[in-house]
Protein backbone atom coordinates (compact mmCIF):
# COMPACT_ATOMS: atom_id res chain seq x y z
CA UNK A 1 0.00 0.00 0.00
CA UNK A 2 1.07 3.35 -0.85
CA UNK A 3 1.02 6.53 1.21
CA UNK A 4 0.65 10.01 0.95
CA UNK A 5 2.14 12.13 4.07
CA UNK A 6 0.57 15.81 3.52
CA UNK A 7 2.43 18.92 5.18
CA UNK A 8 4.85 21.43 5.09
CA UNK A 9 8.03 19.74 4.21
CA UNK A 10 11.65 19.85 4.87
CA UNK A 11 14.48 19.25 2.29
CA UNK A 12 18.19 19.40 1.68
CA UNK A 13 19.98 21.20 -1.20
CA UNK A 14 23.31 21.19 0.74
CA UNK A 15 25.18 22.25 4.11
CA UNK A 16 23.99 25.09 5.54
CA UNK A 17 26.99 25.37 7.47
CA UNK A 18 28.88 25.71 3.94
CA UNK A 19 25.87 27.63 1.57
CA UNK A 20 23.16 30.04 3.16
CA UNK A 21 21.21 28.19 5.84
CA UNK A 22 18.01 29.20 3.54
CA UNK A 23 19.11 28.07 0.68
CA UNK A 24 20.76 24.80 1.63
CA UNK A 25 17.73 23.86 3.67
CA UNK A 26 14.02 24.54 1.56
CA UNK A 27 10.47 24.45 3.46
CA UNK A 28 8.25 23.16 0.59
CA UNK A 29 4.85 24.75 2.26
CA UNK A 30 2.06 22.53 0.65
CA UNK A 31 3.56 19.04 -0.30
CA UNK A 32 2.72 15.66 0.02
CA UNK A 33 5.64 12.66 0.05
CA UNK A 34 4.70 9.52 -1.33
CA UNK A 35 5.95 6.43 0.63
CA UNK A 36 5.99 2.63 -0.79
CA UNK A 37 7.56 -0.69 1.44
CA UNK A 38 8.92 2.23 3.98
CA UNK A 39 11.04 3.86 1.85
CA UNK A 40 10.79 7.75 0.09
CA UNK A 41 9.56 7.19 -3.44
CA UNK A 42 8.85 11.01 -4.54
CA UNK A 43 7.55 14.47 -3.04
CA UNK A 44 5.11 16.90 -5.06
CA UNK A 45 2.52 19.30 -4.41
CA UNK A 46 -0.09 17.88 -2.39
CA UNK A 47 -3.20 18.40 -4.60
CA UNK A 48 -1.29 17.25 -7.54
CA UNK A 49 0.30 14.07 -5.93
CA UNK A 50 -3.42 13.14 -4.61
CA UNK A 51 -4.70 13.28 -8.18
CA UNK A 52 -1.59 11.50 -9.43
CA UNK A 53 -1.97 8.33 -6.78
CA UNK A 54 -5.77 8.24 -6.10
CA UNK A 55 -5.29 4.77 -4.22
CA UNK A 56 -2.63 5.96 -1.98
CA UNK A 57 -3.48 6.26 1.72
CA UNK A 58 -3.70 9.90 2.61
CA UNK A 59 -2.44 11.50 5.83
CA UNK A 60 -2.92 14.75 5.67
CA UNK A 61 -1.50 16.98 8.72
CA UNK A 62 -2.47 20.33 7.41
CA UNK A 63 0.13 22.88 7.80
CA UNK A 64 2.51 20.96 10.11
CA UNK A 65 6.13 20.76 9.40
CA UNK A 66 7.53 17.35 8.39
CA UNK A 67 11.23 16.41 8.95
CA UNK A 68 12.90 13.85 8.49
CA UNK A 69 12.89 11.66 11.67
CA UNK A 70 15.77 13.12 14.84
CA UNK A 71 18.94 11.62 15.00
CA UNK A 72 20.34 11.12 18.80
CA UNK A 73 23.84 10.38 17.98
CA UNK A 74 24.94 9.84 21.76
CA UNK A 75 22.62 8.39 24.95
CA UNK A 76 22.62 5.88 27.76
CA UNK A 77 19.45 3.91 27.66
CA UNK A 78 20.26 2.71 31.10
CA UNK A 79 20.59 6.43 32.49
CA UNK A 80 16.79 6.74 31.78
CA UNK A 81 15.36 6.07 35.13
CA UNK A 82 17.89 8.50 36.80
CA UNK A 83 17.84 11.27 34.13
CA UNK A 84 17.96 14.69 36.07
CA UNK A 85 19.81 13.15 39.06
CA UNK A 86 21.17 16.65 41.06
CA UNK A 87 24.56 17.73 40.65
CA UNK A 88 28.01 16.93 40.74
CA UNK A 89 30.89 16.93 38.58
CA UNK A 90 31.19 13.81 36.12
CA UNK A 91 33.23 11.45 38.00
CA UNK A 92 30.79 11.97 41.22
CA UNK A 93 27.41 11.86 38.69
CA UNK A 94 28.91 8.34 37.57
CA UNK A 95 29.41 6.92 40.96
CA UNK A 96 26.81 8.38 42.48
CA UNK A 97 24.38 7.51 40.11
CA UNK A 98 25.15 6.14 36.87
CA UNK A 99 27.13 2.78 38.54
CA UNK A 100 24.80 1.96 40.22
CA UNK A 101 21.53 2.11 38.16
CA UNK A 102 23.85 0.12 35.68
CA UNK A 103 24.38 -2.64 37.70
CA UNK A 104 20.49 -3.32 37.72
CA UNK A 105 20.77 -3.91 34.21
CA UNK A 106 21.91 -7.57 35.15
CA UNK A 107 18.60 -8.44 35.79
CA UNK A 108 17.39 -8.79 31.91
CA UNK A 109 13.94 -8.20 32.84
CA UNK A 110 14.80 -4.99 33.85
CA UNK A 111 16.39 -4.48 30.73
CA UNK A 112 13.84 -5.32 29.07
CA UNK A 113 11.66 -3.08 30.88
CA UNK A 114 14.04 -0.16 30.38
CA UNK A 115 14.52 -0.46 26.42
CA UNK A 116 10.69 -0.34 25.89
CA UNK A 117 10.04 2.61 28.24
CA UNK A 118 12.72 4.53 26.18
CA UNK A 119 12.52 3.76 22.74
CA UNK A 120 8.78 4.62 23.43
CA UNK A 121 10.06 8.01 25.23
CA UNK A 122 11.93 8.59 22.19
CA UNK A 123 9.19 8.22 19.87
CA UNK A 124 7.04 10.36 21.44
CA UNK A 125 9.91 13.18 21.21
CA UNK A 126 10.28 12.57 17.70
CA UNK A 127 13.19 10.65 17.47
CA UNK A 128 13.69 7.58 15.03
CA UNK A 129 17.32 6.88 15.50
CA UNK A 130 19.83 6.31 18.31
CA UNK A 131 23.08 5.26 18.87
CA UNK A 132 23.40 4.09 22.87
CA UNK A 133 25.58 2.97 25.08
CA UNK A 134 24.25 0.00 26.63
CA UNK A 135 25.83 -1.80 30.53
CA UNK A 136 28.46 -4.32 30.33
CA UNK A 137 25.80 -7.18 30.29
CA UNK A 138 25.33 -8.64 27.40
CA UNK A 139 21.22 -9.04 28.07
CA UNK A 140 21.11 -5.50 27.81
CA UNK A 141 22.18 -5.10 24.28
CA UNK A 142 20.00 -8.07 23.29
CA UNK A 143 17.03 -5.93 25.42
CA UNK A 144 17.82 -2.71 23.33
CA UNK A 145 18.15 -4.38 20.12
CA UNK A 146 15.08 -6.34 20.43
CA UNK A 147 12.99 -3.81 21.48
CA UNK A 148 14.03 -2.45 18.48
CA UNK A 149 13.20 -4.71 16.46
CA UNK A 150 9.46 -4.28 17.60
CA UNK A 151 9.26 -1.03 16.66
CA UNK A 152 11.17 -1.19 13.44
CA UNK A 153 13.42 1.38 14.50
CA UNK A 154 17.44 1.72 13.59
CA UNK A 155 19.12 1.54 16.52
CA UNK A 156 23.25 1.62 16.93
CA UNK A 157 24.00 0.02 20.62
CA UNK A 158 26.80 -2.19 21.60
CA UNK A 159 28.31 -3.60 25.31
CA UNK A 160 29.98 -0.74 27.52
CA UNK A 161 33.45 -2.31 28.24
CA UNK A 162 34.99 -1.38 31.27
CA UNK A 163 37.95 -3.35 32.85
CA UNK A 164 39.80 -0.84 35.18
CA UNK A 165 39.78 -1.17 38.69
CA UNK A 166 38.15 3.05 38.26
CA UNK A 167 35.18 1.41 38.21
CA UNK A 168 33.06 -0.52 40.60
CA UNK A 169 33.80 -4.58 40.43
CA UNK A 170 30.07 -5.33 39.95
CA UNK A 171 30.48 -3.58 36.08
CA UNK A 172 34.24 -4.90 35.38
CA UNK A 173 34.50 -7.09 32.92
CA UNK A 174 37.55 -8.40 31.01
CA UNK A 175 39.64 -7.39 28.07
CA UNK A 176 39.30 -11.21 27.28
CA UNK A 177 35.14 -10.93 28.09
CA UNK A 178 34.90 -7.33 26.39
CA UNK A 179 36.75 -8.96 23.20
CA UNK A 180 34.09 -12.42 22.87
CA UNK A 181 30.83 -10.96 24.13
CA UNK A 182 31.42 -7.90 21.92
CA UNK A 183 32.77 -10.22 18.98
CA UNK A 184 28.83 -12.63 20.09
CA UNK A 185 26.46 -9.55 19.74
CA UNK A 186 28.15 -8.68 16.58
CA UNK A 187 27.61 -11.84 15.15
CA UNK A 188 24.20 -11.64 16.33
CA UNK A 189 22.79 -8.21 15.90
CA UNK A 190 24.97 -6.17 13.47
CA UNK A 191 23.00 -5.47 9.81
CA UNK A 192 20.21 -7.71 11.28
CA UNK A 193 17.01 -5.80 10.24
CA UNK A 194 18.06 -1.87 11.06
CA UNK A 195 20.18 -3.20 13.49
CA UNK A 196 24.00 -1.31 13.66
CA UNK A 197 26.52 -2.55 16.25
CA UNK A 198 29.18 -0.27 17.70
CA UNK A 199 31.81 -1.28 19.93
CA UNK A 200 31.78 0.49 22.85
CA UNK A 201 34.76 1.19 25.38
CA UNK A 202 33.23 3.60 28.02
CA UNK A 203 36.19 5.70 27.88
CA UNK A 204 40.08 5.33 28.32
CA UNK A 205 39.93 5.49 31.92
CA UNK A 206 37.55 2.51 32.82
CA UNK A 207 39.53 0.49 29.94
CA UNK A 208 43.04 -1.12 30.68
CA UNK A 209 45.42 -0.75 27.53
CA UNK A 210 45.08 -4.46 27.40
CA UNK A 211 41.42 -3.93 26.93
CA UNK A 212 41.10 -1.09 24.49
CA UNK A 213 43.69 -2.94 22.71
CA UNK A 214 41.24 -5.98 22.04
CA UNK A 215 38.51 -3.78 21.23
CA UNK A 216 40.56 -2.41 17.90
CA UNK A 217 41.54 -5.68 16.88
CA UNK A 218 38.04 -6.35 17.10
CA UNK A 219 36.81 -3.48 15.00
CA UNK A 220 39.86 -4.34 12.68
CA UNK A 221 37.72 -7.40 12.25
CA UNK A 222 35.06 -6.18 11.87
CA UNK A 223 35.37 -2.57 9.92
CA UNK A 224 31.26 -2.14 8.93
CA UNK A 225 30.71 -1.52 12.53
CA UNK A 226 31.34 1.94 14.47
CA UNK A 227 32.54 2.57 17.63
CA UNK A 228 31.44 4.95 20.09
CA UNK A 229 33.39 6.23 23.06
CA UNK A 230 33.79 9.56 24.92
CA UNK A 231 36.64 12.16 24.33
CA UNK A 232 37.93 15.22 26.39
CA UNK A 233 34.05 16.18 28.09
CA UNK A 234 35.99 17.66 31.58
CA UNK A 235 38.99 19.19 32.31
CA UNK A 236 39.93 17.26 35.50
CA UNK A 237 38.64 13.86 33.21
CA UNK A 238 41.76 15.06 30.79
CA UNK A 239 43.97 15.28 34.27
CA UNK A 240 42.73 12.02 35.41
CA UNK A 241 43.53 10.37 31.73
CA UNK A 242 47.09 12.04 31.76
CA UNK A 243 48.01 10.23 35.24
CA UNK A 244 46.61 6.94 33.96
CA UNK A 245 48.56 7.02 30.58
CA UNK A 246 51.53 9.25 30.93
CA UNK A 247 53.07 8.19 28.17
CA UNK A 248 50.18 9.41 25.62
CA UNK A 249 50.58 12.22 23.93
CA UNK A 250 47.18 13.38 24.67
CA UNK A 251 43.60 12.08 25.56
CA UNK A 252 42.68 11.15 21.76
CA UNK A 253 46.02 8.68 21.67
CA UNK A 254 44.70 7.18 24.34
CA UNK A 255 42.64 5.55 21.52
CA UNK A 256 44.90 6.25 18.71
CA UNK A 257 47.82 3.76 19.72
CA UNK A 258 44.82 1.22 19.43
CA UNK A 259 43.66 1.58 16.32
CA UNK A 260 40.26 3.10 17.50
CA UNK A 261 40.81 6.62 15.55
CA UNK A 262 39.50 6.59 11.88
CA UNK A 263 36.14 6.77 10.24
CA UNK A 264 33.28 5.53 12.18
CA UNK A 265 35.02 6.49 15.58
CA UNK A 266 32.26 8.57 17.57
CA UNK A 267 33.43 11.00 20.01
CA UNK A 268 30.81 12.08 21.89
CA UNK A 269 31.38 15.30 23.58
CA UNK A 270 34.50 16.26 22.45
CA UNK A 271 34.69 20.18 23.85
CA UNK A 272 38.15 20.47 25.86
CA UNK A 273 40.94 19.76 22.26
CA UNK A 274 44.12 20.27 21.64
CA UNK A 275 45.63 21.78 18.25
CA UNK A 276 46.90 18.02 17.51
CA UNK A 277 43.93 16.11 18.38
CA UNK A 278 41.50 18.56 16.11
CA UNK A 279 43.39 17.88 13.23
CA UNK A 280 43.65 14.33 13.69
CA UNK A 281 39.95 13.90 13.99
CA UNK A 282 39.81 15.84 10.97
CA UNK A 283 42.55 13.72 9.34
CA UNK A 284 41.23 10.54 10.26
CA UNK A 285 37.61 11.82 9.17
CA UNK A 286 36.49 11.10 12.48
CA UNK A 287 32.94 11.91 14.15
CA UNK A 288 32.52 14.45 16.53
CA UNK A 289 29.14 14.13 18.70
CA UNK A 290 27.65 17.25 20.37
CA UNK A 291 25.76 16.95 23.48
CA UNK A 292 24.42 20.71 24.50
CA UNK A 293 22.07 19.81 27.36
CA UNK A 294 24.44 17.38 29.12
CA UNK A 295 27.53 20.10 29.14
CA UNK A 296 25.70 22.39 30.68
CA UNK A 297 24.00 20.17 32.80
CA UNK A 298 27.04 18.50 34.41
CA UNK A 299 28.78 21.68 33.12
CA UNK A 300 31.47 20.32 31.56
CA UNK A 301 32.39 23.19 29.46
CA UNK A 302 31.52 24.74 25.63
CA UNK A 303 31.18 22.61 22.67
CA UNK A 304 32.19 25.03 19.68
CA UNK A 305 30.26 24.50 16.99
CA UNK A 306 31.43 27.46 14.86
CA UNK A 307 35.28 26.08 14.62
CA UNK A 308 34.26 22.51 13.99
CA UNK A 309 32.37 23.26 11.41
CA UNK A 310 34.38 25.88 9.50
CA UNK A 311 37.29 23.24 9.64
CA UNK A 312 34.91 20.75 8.01
CA UNK A 313 34.57 17.68 10.89
CA UNK A 314 31.54 15.77 11.14
CA UNK A 315 29.83 16.90 13.80
CA UNK A 316 26.14 15.08 15.39
CA UNK A 317 23.63 16.35 17.90
CA UNK A 318 22.70 14.18 20.69
CA UNK A 319 21.06 14.20 24.20
CA UNK A 320 23.25 11.96 26.35
CA UNK A 321 20.88 10.93 28.22
CA UNK A 322 20.70 10.51 31.08
CA UNK A 323 23.99 13.14 31.61
CA UNK A 324 21.81 15.39 29.34
CA UNK A 325 18.18 16.36 30.76
CA UNK A 326 15.89 15.95 28.31
CA UNK A 327 14.74 13.25 26.34
CA UNK A 328 13.85 16.03 23.38
CA UNK A 329 15.99 16.70 20.22
CA UNK A 330 13.81 19.96 20.32
CA UNK A 331 15.25 20.84 23.70
CA UNK A 332 18.21 19.92 22.01
CA UNK A 333 18.24 22.12 19.59
CA UNK A 334 17.69 24.82 21.87
CA UNK A 335 20.44 24.32 23.75
CA UNK A 336 23.19 23.85 21.16
CA UNK A 337 21.83 27.72 20.04
CA UNK A 338 22.35 29.12 23.80
CA UNK A 339 26.08 27.16 23.47
CA UNK A 340 26.46 28.36 19.93
CA UNK A 341 25.21 32.22 21.25
CA UNK A 342 28.15 31.43 24.15
CA UNK A 343 30.84 30.50 21.79
CA UNK A 344 30.18 33.76 19.41
CA UNK A 345 28.51 31.56 16.52
CA UNK A 346 24.60 32.47 16.07
CA UNK A 347 23.07 28.81 14.86
CA UNK A 348 20.17 29.62 12.14
CA UNK A 349 17.37 27.51 12.54
CA UNK A 350 17.55 25.66 9.53
CA UNK A 351 21.69 24.69 10.75
CA UNK A 352 19.36 23.42 13.82
CA UNK A 353 17.13 21.21 12.17
CA UNK A 354 19.96 19.94 9.95
CA UNK A 355 22.51 19.25 12.77
CA UNK A 356 19.55 17.18 14.58
CA UNK A 357 18.96 15.24 11.27
CA UNK A 358 21.48 14.93 8.49
CA UNK A 359 24.40 15.96 10.49
CA UNK A 360 23.61 13.39 12.61
CA UNK A 361 23.43 11.05 9.77
CA UNK A 362 26.57 11.82 8.13
CA UNK A 363 28.18 11.57 11.62
CA UNK A 364 26.91 8.00 11.60
CA UNK A 365 27.92 7.43 7.91
CA UNK A 366 24.23 6.50 7.44
CA UNK A 367 23.10 9.86 5.17
CA UNK A 368 22.93 7.23 2.08
CA UNK A 369 19.81 6.28 4.10
CA UNK A 370 18.64 8.66 6.99
CA UNK A 371 18.33 12.01 7.47
CA UNK A 372 16.84 13.21 4.89
CA UNK A 373 13.10 13.15 2.50
CA UNK A 374 14.49 12.48 -0.47
CA UNK A 375 13.62 9.67 -2.72
CA UNK A 376 15.22 6.28 -2.01
CA UNK A 377 15.84 7.36 1.79
CA UNK A 378 14.02 5.44 4.84
CA UNK A 379 10.85 7.23 5.28
CA UNK A 380 11.79 8.00 8.97
CA UNK A 381 9.61 11.06 9.61
CA UNK A 382 8.66 13.40 12.66
CA UNK A 383 5.67 15.96 12.05
CA UNK A 384 6.00 19.28 14.28
CA UNK A 385 3.11 21.40 15.33
CA UNK A 386 4.29 24.95 14.87
CA UNK A 387 1.57 26.33 17.60
CA UNK A 388 1.34 23.15 20.09
CA UNK A 389 1.48 25.49 23.27
CA UNK A 390 -0.39 29.26 23.43
CA UNK A 391 3.01 30.18 24.39
CA UNK A 392 4.41 28.88 21.38
CA UNK A 393 1.65 29.75 19.21
CA UNK A 394 0.99 33.22 19.76
CA UNK A 395 4.88 33.82 18.78
CA UNK A 396 4.53 32.11 15.62
CA UNK A 397 1.07 34.03 14.73
CA UNK A 398 3.29 37.18 14.23
CA UNK A 399 5.91 35.34 12.28
CA UNK A 400 6.87 36.91 8.83
CA UNK A 401 8.65 34.44 7.50
CA UNK A 402 8.67 30.31 7.85
CA UNK A 403 11.77 30.08 10.11
CA UNK A 404 10.37 32.90 12.01
CA UNK A 405 7.83 30.46 12.55
CA UNK A 406 9.60 27.60 13.33
CA UNK A 407 12.02 28.65 15.49
CA UNK A 408 9.94 29.16 18.85
CA UNK A 409 9.51 25.49 18.44
CA UNK A 410 13.05 24.75 18.69
CA UNK A 411 13.60 27.22 21.69
CA UNK A 412 10.59 26.29 23.50
CA UNK A 413 8.75 23.10 21.83
CA UNK A 414 8.75 19.33 23.97
CA UNK A 415 6.92 16.40 23.09
CA UNK A 416 3.61 18.53 22.87
CA UNK A 417 4.76 19.78 20.00
CA UNK A 418 5.26 16.25 17.81
CA UNK A 419 1.99 15.50 16.12
CA UNK A 420 3.26 12.39 14.90
CA UNK A 421 6.27 10.38 14.26
CA UNK A 422 6.46 7.58 11.58
CA UNK A 423 9.08 4.77 11.35
CA UNK A 424 9.58 3.26 8.01
CA UNK A 425 6.56 4.99 6.54
CA UNK A 426 4.51 3.20 9.54
CA UNK A 427 2.72 5.64 11.97
CA UNK A 428 4.39 4.71 15.45
CA UNK A 429 1.93 4.39 18.23
CA UNK A 430 3.11 5.55 21.61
Amino acid sequence: MEKLIAGQVVTYTGDPFEIPPEEAVQVLSDAAILIRDGRVVSIGGREHMRVKHPEAEFHDHGPALIVPGFIDAHAHYPQTAMIASWGKRLIDWLNSYTFPEEAKFADRAYADDIAARYLDLLLANGTTTVTSFCTIHPGSVDALFEAAEQRNMRVIAGKTCMDRDTAPEMLRDTAKAAYDESKALIERWHGKGRAVYAITPRFSPTSTPAQLDALGKLWAEHPSCLMQTHLSEQTDEIDWVKGLYPTARDYLDTYEQFGLVREGALFGHAIHLEPREIAHLKAMDCSLIHCPTSNTFIGSGLFDMGARKSEGHRVGLATDTGGGSSFSMLRTMAAAYEIGQLTHTALHPAQLLWLATYGSAQALRMEDRLGSIAPGMEADLTVIDLASTSAIAQRAIRAETIWEEIFPTVMMGDDRAISATYVMGERAVV
